[in-house]
């Protein structure tokens, strides 16, 4: 009997070593895969696969519906790619209120949508970069400069932090070009794409054509062009990483304009983002 068992037990680890060792070597091969079809074809082989996808509750599809257009615009398979995102956001970051401030799963949702809505075209979407998002009703002193902020990605604290009023302007004046959530997960996403490990070939993809938007507006002509056309706002001539900030949020805010006004980075982000809203 004793034998039984033991022969029992040999052959569960065996098979379970050899499962572990597929999956491994498997993921690998997929790995090297998508990092060779992104250098060849300068996109992923694919970014939306779920073996069980998730959903949110009916109330927070409506406020979707209402408040994002990114998302009324999708095909209803890619709603529902976007709503599991959205599920797997709230369930792995933190939300913490200051001030007093009470947050609801509506307010979580929005938070969401706007990370899933940069994301979107990648695979790789829920990092580590930042693990808590801290809502202050209004503006707020910043624990890192001591000024007072609406935004700020603290990179070595991992939070994203938000000014509510100030995150709700943004959504609710969808087409002025000024979205806080935009602006600052757009600065912890470049974090993660350039500076980590972490955002896969997706990732590696933002950083190559980072570097092309550095050669744009490295031309003398180019940067004029964008500085007179006062299409961007000038708060993204501070520096690169308020130049993609700015930007992004163009993008998503008003693309049709942006693809009109300014057609040569307008190709160059949606590549960088492996999406095209028009």
């Amino acid at each position: 009997m004793e034998n039984s068992v033991g022969l029992i037990f040999l052959v569960v680890v065996t098979l379970s070593v050899v499962a572990l060792t597929i999956f491994l070597f498997g993921y690998l091969f997929l790995d090297s895969l998508e990092y060779f079809w992104v250098r060849r074809f300068g996109r992923p082989p694919f970014v939306h696969f779920y073996l069980f996808k998730k959903d949110i509750p009916a109330p927070l599809k409506q406020v979707l519906h209402n408040d994002f257009s990114f998302y009324r615009n999708l095909s209803k398979k890619h709603k529902s790619y976007f709503r599991h995102r959205v599920n797997g956001f709230i369930k792995t970051y933190e939300f913490h209120s200051r001030e007093g401030i009470t947050i609801t799963p509506e307010m979580k949702t929005k938070v969401a949508a706007s990370w899933v809505m940069l994301t979107f075209g990648m695979r790789y979407y829920l990092p580590s970069i930042f693990e808590h998002i801290i809502l202050y009703p209004d503006v707020y002193e910043s624990t890192v400069t001591g000024l007072w902020h609406k935004g700020e990605f603290n990179h070595p604290a991992g939070a994203v932090v938000f000014s509510w009023k100030h995150f709700e302007e943004g959504i609710r004046h969808g087409v002025d070009n000024v979205n806080l959530g935009l602006h600052e997960f757009s600065h912890a996403l470049h974090v993660c794409a350039t500076a980590s490990d972490e955002g896969g070939a997706s990732g590696d993809l933002y950083a190559a054509k980072f570097d092309e938007v550095i050669t744009y507006i490295g031309e003398p002509n180019n940067l004029q062009h964008l500085a007179g056309l006062g299409y961007l706002r000038e708060y993204g001539f501070t520096n690169q990483h308020e130049f993609m900030a700015v930007t992004l949020e163009s993008f998503f805010e008003t693309p049709a304009e942006f693809k009109q006004k300014l057609p040569e980075l307008y190709t160059i982000i949606t590549q960088m983002i492996n999406f095209k809203p028009v």
